[in-house]
């Protein structure tokens, strides 16, 4: 059985979606950061970073949102999720990967690390105008990168597009400015999908005791 430690409203949504996506049996665990639970034994075994999603899967125990899609679509590769290791689909489904991890996001988890994830005493003040300003830019490669397609591979649904979607409804949540209408079209009809609605209305079990 697959299991997938995370919280709702983080980037664990990324690889919850996903499973839902792949209609497969998985166990969802929420974690209480409040209770402690990213430090307890049992999780910091699972992930000594303590952070989350992190997904278990028999022995094999695997972190961060973008390797767990990708494990995932290939592990179920008839869902079509990721396309074919060594294909041009590939290769471009793969720059978009890295393009959500180490550009789109980064500007929206910089400005959060420096209000709420340093400790005190290492967070800047006025980011602000930096990080919108890196963030738009970012926003204008991807608005080309899409154009007109349904998806950001054209036609086909991919797990580049649970990792595009959810960063750019974090940017809403995050008040970053959107400025391209084909962006919040896509999204919009990303998140309107079924898998998202049972992803919302699924109940996470309790962190194990150990």
């Amino acid at each position: 059985m697959l299991k997938l430690y995370g919280r709702f409203q983080t980037r664990s949504n990324r690889a919850h979606w996903a499973l839902e996506e792949l209609q497969v049996p998985y166990e969802f665990y929420q974690l209480d950061f409040a209770a402690g639970d990213s430090r307890s034994a049992l999780f910091l075994k699972l992930n000594p970073g303590g952070k989350i999603p992190v997904l278990q899967d028999g022995d094999l125990v695997i972190s961060e949102s973008g390797a767990i899609c990708n494990y995932l679509g290939d592990k179920f590769s008839d869902s079509g999720l990721t396309p074919p290791g060594g294909t041009a689909g590939r290769a471009k489904y793969d720059q978009w990967m890295f393009f959500v991890q180490s550009e789109l996001e980064q500007p929206m988890w910089t400005k959060a690390k420096h209000k709420f994830a340093l400790p005190k005493a290492q967070r800047i003040e006025g980011l602000s105008p930096t990080v919108e300003w890196e963030f738009d830019r970012a926003a204008e490669i991807l608005s080309r990168g899409l154009g007109q397609n349904e998806f950001i591979l054209g036609g086909r649904f991919t797990m580049a597009d649970i990792m595009i979607t959810h960063t750019l409804g974090w940017a809403r949540v995050a008040k970053f400015e959107i400025r391209h209408q084909n962006l919040l079209d896509y999204a919009d009809r990303n998140l309107a999908r079924p898998a998202v609605t049972r992803m919302a209305n699924k109940k996470g079990l309790p962190l194990p005791k150990i």
